[in-house]
């Protein structure tokens, strides 16, 4: 494992808080995007809003496929990453805001992605209000989050006042209590936790499934190894040893008449 201790490396205990944004474009990546322009279909080309959007990396790839693209970041130093990256689309544009507070009218987007961020949020809760308040009566929400039953923990964890950077196994197996202990900078999901969220919020769940990754960093280093890795474990996708999955992807659309709000609030 790699630690680290206060004072030291800033920008290691920054993806600790705030999770670490996609830099490069490989096959992982290009499979969830291809799942989300399936999942929202000819909503692509309204108005979309990517919550949480890192330095820019799929704003950078939905602008060519939609009408107009939001993407929101709470760091300021990524935001202006984000901007910096896309500002030749005309049609993108970068807002540096907190998800629990999303600075946009109610029903303002046709689609909204969340890309592994809701964990990081200090309310999720309030963070899921939010998007479905912005989602237009029969828009939808592109969400992927952390499963707690995958066996490894992929954000780290705290031990002995010390960040231990890395794939720590079988952390999320443990009572909540002490699973919260060593990992208090990262929240993780089953699916009845994630369906807690949602209550009383007026939408319909359109698809409910458990993803594992692409592991292209390891067919980086062993390709025999890591193809035959990715396939195998792609393959129990479609068998009940998906609930040992890396991530939950659901797809998530507010229910008619115009009249539902999305919030509990209303």
């Amino acid at each position: 494992m790699t630690s680290i201790n206060s004072g030291n490396n800033r920008d290691l205990e920054k993806a600790a808080l705030r999770g670490e944004p996609s830099y490069v474009w490989r096959a992982g990546q290009e499979r969830r995007f291809r799942m989300i322009l399936q999942a929202v279909g000819e909503r692509i080309k309204g108005k979309v809003l990517e919550n949480g959007c890192g330095v820019g990396m799929y704003v950078e790839h939905l602008a060519p496929f939609a009408g107009e693209v939001t993407g929101l970041e709470y760091d300021r130093q990524r935001a202006d990453q984000a901007q910096l990256s896309t500002e030749l689309l005309p049609n993108s544009h970068i807002v540096c805001a907190a998800g629990e507070g999303l600075p946009f009218a109610d029903q303002t987007f046709d689609v909204i992605l969340s890309h592994e961020v809701l964990e990081h949020v200090q309310d999720d809760l309030m963070a899921v209000d939010e998007m479905v308040r912005a989602l237009k009566p029969g828009g939808r929400l592109v969400l992927f989050v952390p499963n707690r039953w995958y066996p490894f923990e992929t954000h780290g964890i705290y031990w002995r006042g010390r960040y231990h950077f890395g794939n720590i196994p079988m952390v999320n197996y443990l009572p909540r209590s002490l699973r919260d202990r060593l990992a208090p900078h990262v929240e993780v999901y089953t699916k009845k936790d994630l369906g807690r969220l949602f209550d009383g919020l007026g939408v319909r769940f359109v698809t409910q499934t458990v993803l594992f990754g692409a592991y292209d960093n390891v067919i980086v280093r062993w390709p025999r190894l890591g193809n035959t890795l990715r396939g195998t474990l792609q393959w129990m996708e479609k068998t009940p040893l998906r609930i040992l999955g890396l991530s939950h992807f659901w797809v998530v659309e507010k229910e008619l008449p115009q009249s539902v709000t999305g919030s509990r609030k209303s």
